[in-house]
């Protein structure tokens, strides 16, 4: 099979397209035919083998990167029942599990059958990152009557937010940098869209909101943009993080909170385990609400060989929505 192989750490052009052995699924295990593979900023920080960015140690190389697959069952381990066999499905291979590859292998158990009509790169977009968004809702507690502010709006897990938001209700600010992705979070249902990374665009999210207050902000960028967020927030308001796409988080005391009666979380690591049914529940009802398109996740897709271009991308956050590679 043809995989991405990580030898030495440090730029996207270290990712080499090479041929490997064809794995062979072990007891309990399938084998699948990958029709796409999922990118995550985890991925980019394994490749540069940046410690303090990985939620693991970094491993020996060399490595195949890969932590979400999609594809159709084309092997079968040993005790594992013929009815996998040429189905559809989706799976989350963990941390580090050699995803960027035409072949993958993982437990029944892991699995998740594709409904119907669900396209392979909108289940990968659902299984990781719609999972996350999920639980990120989750910790906000919506109400009908929240301003709900997101940062990253443009990113998989924003785009996801705007549109859970709108369809709870809620009226939803999305910022993002720049006017293509702009334009892609008011097509997701804001009611109003702005450009994080032009001067005084806090004050043009005043304007739009005619003297209501924001109530509710989840923040995946962090640095100046997560703290003009937070400033932005009313008495009594919640401040979600959800992760620092800036390369830094947001700065605050708790001097800050106490002054306008805030509450802040982090949505993401072991507090998502703990939402009732746990991820594999996040998982199934993500993959569901994408059946119905009640959540349409957006995608950014390349070739599995141009996997060094994709991770290029989306350090230098050209892209929109999750980002897939198509083996």
């Amino acid at each position: 099979m043809r995989a991405i192989r990580l030898h030495t750490f440090g730029g996207p052009e270290n990712l080499r397209y090479e041929d490997l052995p064809d794995p062979v699924p072990g007891p309990g295990q399938v084998r699948i035919a990958v029709r796409a593979a999922g990118v995550h900023l985890v991925d980019t920080a394994l490749q540069a083998g940046t410690s303090d960015k990985l939620p693991f140690p970094v491993p020996e190389l060399p490595i195949t990167p890969g932590r979400e697959v999609a594809g159709v069952v084309d092997g079968l381990g040993e005790g594992v029942a013929e009815e996998w066999l040429g189905r559809r499905v989706v799976t989350h291979l963990g941390l580090v599990n050699a995803g960027y590859a035409e072949l993958a292998v993982r437990e029944t158990e892991a699995l998740f059958a594709l409904p119907d009509g669900l396209s392979y790169e909108a289940a990968i977009a659902m299984v990781g990152t719609g999972r996350m968004a999920l639980g990120v809702l989750h910790v906000a507690a919506l109400e009908p009557d929240d301003v709900a502010l997101v940062t990253a709006a443009a990113g998989g897990i924003g785009t996801l937010l705007v549109q859970a938001s709108r369809n709870a209700g809620v009226s939803v600010v999305g910022a993002a940098g720049g006017p293509r992705k702009v334009a892609r979070v008011r097509s997701c249902g804001a009611d109003v869209a702005v450009d994080y990374t032009r001067p005084g665009w806090a004050d043009e999210v005043r304007a739009a909101l005619g003297g209501r207050e924001v109530s509710v902000v989840f923040d995946g960028v962090g640095g100046d943009a997560g703290r003009a967020a937070l400033e932005l927030l009313g008495c009594g308001g919640r401040f979600v993080m959800y992760g620092w796409s800036s390369g830094t988080p947001t700065e605050f005391t708790a001097k800050d909170l106490q002054a306008n009666l805030l509450t802040a979380a982090y949505a993401l690591g072991p507090r998502i385990a703990r939402v009732p049914g746990g991820l594999r529940g996040l998982q199934e009802q993500a993959l569901a609400e994408a059946a119905r398109c009640t959540l349409v996740p957006a995608v950014t897709t390349f070739p599995l060989r141009d996997a060094g271009a994709a991770h290029a991308a989306l350090l230098n956050r050209e892209t929109v929505g999750k980002v897939v590679l198509i083996p």
